[in-house]
């Protein structure tokens, strides 16, 4: 795209945005082109709003599940729990195949990772909710661009590989917010396996889910460092920590009022 755009404009094309009624892939793709290139450009065109959905349902069905020992996956001596351990590791060796076949190292395919969890549940989530809401009349679509102005601090976290959590507390709760209710979950997870002494096997049956909230957790420690260790004007505000603590009892009691 980069070289096609670049020698375009150095002909003199000129730039235009092209956005014509009802050009959708799912209307307009079948009728004009493969079925290859039908689900190529529904794949990309409907990309962000399937990656919102399916991480805010990893992000607390599972742990609100766990919250109330409900069982979703499989005993761990169960042969079909093989069948989701297959699909997770080789969903991240594919990933990590991909970054370091590129020239990438294992630290850049951890921040991808990590950003792209980030992204899923707060950037392509506003997103698709603002493309909604437009699509029924409820309001217009409203891209702002953002200040790209950085000075020598964010320059400095920046190539120490830190986080800068200087941004506007809709996109922080929401990340605050999804690691409260996993430690909350994995927290009460550890606490009934070890007073209970694993009675009835709790934790075969619940392995999987803590693990899952576990990796959560670990893949997001940039987030838990933010709002707990450090102290830095990049860190996570405290008001922000106390409105995202305020949601996730919200919703761990809706969904133990739901569950139960």
């Amino acid at each position: 795209d980069y070289f096609t755009g670049f020698t375009l404009h150095r002909k003199g094309w000129k730039s235009v945005y092209l956005s014509p009624k009802k050009f959708c892939p799912l209307i307009y793709g079948p009728l004009k082109m493969s079925w290859v290139q039908f689900m190529c450009y529904s794949e990309l065109a409907f990309m962000p709003l399937l990656y919102c959905l399916s991480l805010w349902g990893f992000a607390f069905i599972p742990q609100l599940c766990l919250f109330n020992d409900i069982p979703l996956y499989p005993k761990v001596s169960d042969s079909s729990f093989n069948i989701f351990l297959i699909i997770f590791v080789s969903a991240i060796l594919k990933s990590l195949y991909e970054v370091v076949t590129t020239g990438g190292q294992v630290r850049t395919w951890r921040n991808d990772w990590r950003i792209w969890m980030m992204r899923s549940i707060t950037s392509y989530f506003y997103g698709s909710l603002d493309v909604v809401l437009n699509k029924l009349g409820m309001k217009e679509a409203s891209f702002l661009p953002t200040n790209k102005v950085i000075d020598d601090e964010q320059v400095k976290l920046y190539e120490m590989g830190i986080f800068d959590f200087r941004t506007a507390t809709t996109f922080l709760a929401p990340l605050v917010t999804v690691i409260l209710v996993n430690i909350a979950a994995f927290v009460r997870a550890l606490v009934v396996n070890v007073v209970d002494n694993d009675r009835d096997g709790y934790w075969e049956k619940m392995f999987g889910q803590m693990f899952l909230s576990f990796y959560i957790l670990v893949s997001n420690y940039t987030v838990i460092e933010g709002m707990v260790i450090r102290r830095d004007k990049a860190s996570i505000p405290l008001c922000v920590t106390l409105l995202s603590g305020v949601f996730s009892v919200f919703i761990l009691l809706i969904g133990s009022a739901v569950l139960s």
